[in-house]
């Protein structure tokens, strides 16, 4: 009995859906419901009304054809005037008769039936309740004008002939094309322009009032002079027009009052389309438009999208893009949410862009927006952040979200992303390139205290360049160093490249050394074709492949390179004794001679490894005597283990570990190497560091407070050896952390280690407590909350003016500077009578007028390094799209990654001893054979005369009073020191001011006292007056630190000050004379690129050649 209830019983064979519908005879005692669908369209009104109404495609067809029909009715009626021939005379009866023949009759007829009766169905089907509303439609209203009067004729055949405004048709076609454009974009399922509507009206409503005003004042003029249809289009023509010739002119009162009642029509109707028109094509100027489908397949073009587009960021994009000749072709179509800037509307309607740069407001999370742009046909999408926003990270997670939209809709799209905050880099890894400010920001601010002015040899290389800046100046730095600017990075397969196709099989250090002898080329790296990593300074050990892909830095590319090969004289100078190398006829440089090696030594004695403390550069002993130019060993095809080897790197960073006991009674610290035990932030690249062995108590941080573990409160008890950097922020962010690391590197003495003081609170007291009398470099990191002002430019001034205080108070101390806009360099150091300046004003304007992509390199705080705006490395992201491995070698450079194998940034600085090489070209040679260094540039500092401001002159009570200024000019002592800059000193208001109502007082008390005290006083008070603003300044400051209880000794050294220039020069040619006090930029390659393979070699080197060599340095190599 349960089996039985619990089977269920199979459903019918027959059973489907649509036996529901139809029902099945079977099944009509269940309890079942049928569902009919669709049920109200079953009638037959509301299928015709979706046939003619609610179906887009049959409903175009309906209009299509009434469309057709309402032309054909005008074109009869212009038929019917052509084959009218009235009677001679003047009579009303002209106006209501016509001739009308019957084979024409029959068509109108037969078309006004058609029309009359398609009118009452639609009429029929639209009903809503309301039939006075559907017959009082102007369109009703006409067409019963047009279609009544001729069925009537078919029953009254009299009136046949009488007169039917049938041109008024014309109104009722233009109303069925409007409805059909519609239908036809519904039809499509595209969106419509209303751009094109508006102007598809404007034309149908011209050309009606004229077919109108033609038919009828012909039509009327029968009565009197009978005009031809010609004559009438005419008259309309010249009176629309207000031109008004007045040969042909109506003659009776009806067609006058026809053409008056025409133009107040006119004049209502038409400002009103044209005004409709303007507003939208105001809207479309701000919106921008779309850019063409067509255009895009076509056409290739790139995507910017940014959250407001300023004109400097726009500008740099534009001559940083299309800098390139094989870009020249690219459209650019920005995508921004806000309107556009004026300064940008007057830039984008200059010819040479507006061809090739489109606006569209827009936003790349709407796929509207994106389409609009033709995202997913793009060759790549540029996201940029906004850097003025007060809050930086807003602006990133802004960007983020516009990344992930265009990867959502465009996902072949290749992205360009630029993320202000590195904890916020890992949410776009997804993008082809990255480049995250404040990584390189930092990175670069390091590498400037310990490698002056990397920021400008970084920012110089990222530029494009042809290097003709300052060739027109009258000075010789500012040609030499115009020209080197014009150096870039590029790259090229080995096995097609005329530079280093003859070196395969040769050691990276040769290939560099002999390319840059020829022609002046400077390779810096390798990637090996089964590795997709890029080796700055693989060694000499490694073997150069047909294969490889060699960069270089060079004026131009090989691509674009002339070849011009000469023999050169074979030299027969005594004590000549080249073989091997440079034995018989060679190819000269390009662009320069080298001058000569002089004898080639072949002993290897030179390379032997030697202690840390003897230089690299030192004057052979073998050649010292005598006539003969000192020797320089060759750089070998391939590399010796037994002769060259890092030993001295390494060694170097025993050191410390050797010499604990120089100093009695000093503590050491001891370091560790290692990996950071904390990441900061996601993505941050491990590098291997100087690391103390425990972690330091958090209390132990604090400079200027004692803690239980000390009791020292400021700089100068904790007695550090090396000078301090002092960094000044707003915040302790985690992009300081890219600021220490490339400072704490393994690969970095750990004697040129400094001590790094985080300075939060930014004033005189804090400056002193910190021990800036001990520091060698400042860095001031600009304020993320003075970043956005009212004035975009002002974002700076509170950063500028907090500098320049500094700079007065400390002025041999080396300030390094970050700035939101490039523009406010020139405030640094500002000398407001200086000619000098002056001069190099005018020499900016003139390179910005001949298209000059670095106009601003001249400023004297940029060339040295001393400032530099992050927004200068917004070319890095645009020089990817050509050159993808440029974000890759900025930043091994900056040492943000580290790459086993590839070496490092560092300099060295030329001393006395160093002299004998004599030319740039020699120390290539004297660095590749002695220890494997390739230099690519040059830091100099010159000595140079700058102009005095009135504040350095002594002034008496008298000019003070008449506030005359007297100029006079100075010399100051000629140095050559790297951290020496100049200074304007200025009148410091406030001390004046309070010197002044001193010296007042002083003066209100002279009566009461004797003669004698009186003349005392005066000579206070011009001595008061004379006093300079430099020894007010010292005043001021001592006081402090006495206040403070700090010893005012070192303070006196940084009084001395000097007026020196800097700049850089990138890869100069090999004839370049060397200097005092050059420091020369160098990729070192990486101590522990071998150590794995050869550390046993290595360490039996070591032992042989280098007695104080100790176990414990060998070990920690072999990390």
């Amino acid at each position: 009995m349960t089996e039985l209830e619990s089977e269920v019983l199979p459903l019918p064979p027959r059973y489907r859906f649509r036996d529901l519908l139809l029902g099945d005879q079977s099944f009509q005692s269940d309890d079942r419901v049928q569902v009919e669908f669709y049920v109200n369209e079953n009638t037959f009104k509301e299928r015709l009304k979706l046939f003619f109404i609610k179906n887009q495609r049959s409903s175009l067809r309906i209009r299509l054809f009434n469309f057709s029909l309402k032309l054909l009715t005008c074109l009869l009626y212009i038929v019917r005037v052509l084959l009218d021939s009235p009677e001679e005379g003047i009579g009303w009866s002209h106006i209501f008769w016509v001739d009308r023949k019957t084979p024409l009759w029959a068509v109108q007829v037969s078309i006004a039936l058609i029309s009359f009766l398609e009118t009452m169905l639609l009429i029929y089907l639209s009903y809503k309740g309301n039939i006075w509303e559907q017959i009082f439609r102007i369109s009703f209203i006409l067409e019963m004008i047009n279609t009544v009067p001729f069925i009537i004729t078919i029953f009254w055949p009299p009136l046949r002939n009488l007169f039917i405004p049938v041109f008024l048709n014309c109104w009722l076609a233009k109303y069925a094309l409007e409805n059909m454009i519609n239908d036809l974009h519904r039809a499509i399922q595209r969106t419509q322009s209303a751009m094109f509507n508006q102007v598809l009206i404007l034309i149908c409503t011209l050309l009606c009032l004229l077919f109108t005003g033609t038919c009828g004042i012909q039509h009327l003029e029968r009565a009197g002079e009978k005009l031809s249809l010609f004559k009438s289009f005419y008259f309309c023509i010249v009176t629309f027009s207000t031109v008004g010739y007045g040969d042909v002119t109506p003659k009776i009162w009806p067609s006058q009052l026809l053409v008056v009642i025409m133009i107040c029509v006119a004049l209502v109707v038409l400002p009103l389309q044209f005004e409709e028109l303007v507003y939208l094509w105001m809207e479309r100027q701000k919106s921008g438009g779309n850019y063409s489908r067509h255009r895009a397949q076509t056409e290739k073009h790139v995507v910017l999208c940014v959250s407001s587009l300023k004109i400097d960021l726009l500008m740099d994009f534009l001559n940083e893009f299309y800098a390139h000749p094989r870009l020249q072709d690219y459209y650019v179509v920005i995508l921004c949410p806000t309107e556009m800037d004026i300064q940008v509307r007057r830039v984008l309607q200059i010819p040479l862009w507006s061809q090739r740069v489109i606006y569209l407001q827009g936003s790349a999370l709407k796929d509207q927006d994106l389409m609009r742009a033709k995202m997913d046909n793009g060759e790549a999408c540029f996201i940029l952040s906004s850097r003025n926003e007060v809050d930086r990270t807003a602006a990133d997670h802004q960007t983020i979200l516009r990344a992930w939209a265009v990867k959502d809709f465009a996902p072949n799209c290749p992205l360009y992303v630029q993320i202000l905050k590195p904890e916020n880099k890992f949410h776009v890894k997804f993008a082809d390139h990255v480049v995250c400010e404040e990584e390189c920001k930092y990175a670069m601010l390091a590498l400037n205290c310990v490698c002056p002015a990397t920021s400008t040899l970084i920012t110089l290389l990222v530029h494009t360049s042809r290097g003709q800046e300052g060739q027109e100046s009258p000075e010789q730095w500012q040609r030499m160093y115009g020209r080197c600017s014009g150096n870039e990075v590029y790259h090229i397969r080995m096995g097609d490249s005329k530079f280093f196709m003859e070196y395969e099989g040769k050691s990276f250090t040769y290939a560099a050394f002999h390319a840059h002898k020829k022609y002046g080329v400077c390779l810096i790296g390798i990637r090996r074709e089964e590795n997709k990593s890029i080796l700055l300074n693989p060694g000499p050990r490694h073997i150069m492949a047909a294969s490889d892909t060699c960069f270089y830095i060079n004026i131009t590319k090989e691509e674009n390179s002339a070849f011009i090969f000469k023999q050169e004289e074979k030299q027969k100078k005594k004590g000549f004794a080249g073989r091997g190398t440079y034995d018989g006829p060679s190819r000269l440089p390009v662009h320069s001679i080298i001058a000569s090696m002089g004898t080639v030594a072949m002993d290897l004695q030179n390379t032997e490894c030697r202690p840390a403390n003897s230089s690299k550069l030192a004057l052979p002993a073998e050649n010292g005597s005598g006539n003969r130019r000192p020797s320089i060993a060759p750089v070998l095809e391939l590399a010796d283990t037994s002769s060259l080897l890092p030993c001295d790197l390494l060694s170097d960073q025993s050191e410390d570990e050797m010499t604990q006991s120089d100093e009695e009674g000093s503590a050491v610290v001891e370091y560790v190497k290692g990996y950071p035990p904390n990441s900061p932030y996601i993505g941050s690249s491990p590098t291997l560091c100087h690391l103390l062995p425990e972690k330091a108590p958090f209390c132990c941080l604090r400079l200027d407070k004692g803690c239980k573990h000390n009791s020292f409160e400021d700089a100068k008890a904790y007695g550090f050896k090396n000078k301090l950097i002092i960094v000044s922020a707003e915040t302790a962010g985690n992009g300081l952390y890219n600021f220490i690391v490339p400072l704490r590197a393994y690969y970095r003495s750990r004697k040129e280690l400094n001590p790094i003081v985080l300075l939060l609170d930014n004033n005189l007291d804090s400056l002193l407590q910190c021990g800036i009398i001990y520091a060698d470099n400042l860095v001031v990191v600009d304020k993320e909350s003075t970043m956005s002002a009212e004035e975009d430019y002002m974002a700076d001034a509170k950063t500028i003016v907090n500098v320049q205080t500094m700079f007065r108070l400390f002025p041999s101390l080396s300030i390094i500077t970050e700035l939101t806009h490039p523009s406010n360099m020139r405030f640094m150091q500002f000398r407001a009578k200086d000619s000098y300046s002056l001069a190099l004003s005018k020499l900016e304007k003139k390179e910005r007028e001949n298209g000059s992509n670095l106009a601003f390199m001249f400023r004297l705080p940029f060339a040295a390094g001393r400032v530099f705006s992050i927004s200068m490395l917004d070319t890095l992201l645009y020089q990817s799209f050509v050159k993808d491995y440029m974000i890759t070698i900025t930043r091994l450079l900056l040492g943000l990654d580290t790459t086993p194998g590839s070496g490092y940034l560092c300099a060295m600085k030329i001393t006395e001893d160093d002299l004998w090489i004599r030319t740039y070209g020699r120390l290539f040679q004297k660095l590749c054979s002695s220890s494997a260094e390739i230099p690519i540039g040059i830091y100099r500092t010159e000595s140079h005369m700058f102009a005095t401001s009135e504040s350095q002159i002594s002034i008496n009570v008298e000019d003070c009073e008449d506030t005359k200024d007297i100029k006079e000019h100075w010399g100051i002592k000629t140095s050559h020191h790297r951290n020496s800059c100049s200074s304007d000193q200025s009148e410091h208001p406030l001390l004046r001011r309070k010197s002044m109502q001193w010296a007042r007082r002083l003066s209100r008390k002279g009566n009461k006292h004797s003669g004698k005290t009186a003349e005392w006083i005066s000579q206070q008070r011009l001595s008061l007056y004379r006093r300079s603003e430099r020894q007010e300044l010292s005043e001021l400051v001592k006081n402090r630190m006495k206040h403070l209880g700090l010893p005012t000794t070192g303070y006196d050294e940084m009084n001395d000050h000097q007026n020196t220039l800097s700049y850089v020069l990138i890869n100069p040619p090999p004839d370049t004379r060397l200097e005092l006090n050059d420091i020369v930029y160098l990729i070192r390659s990486d101590p522990l690129a071998h150590v794995a393979n050869d550390g046993h070699s290595r360490k039996s080197s070591c032992s042989n050649k280098l007695g104080p060599c100790n176990p414990e340095t060998r070990d920690e190599t072999q990390l």
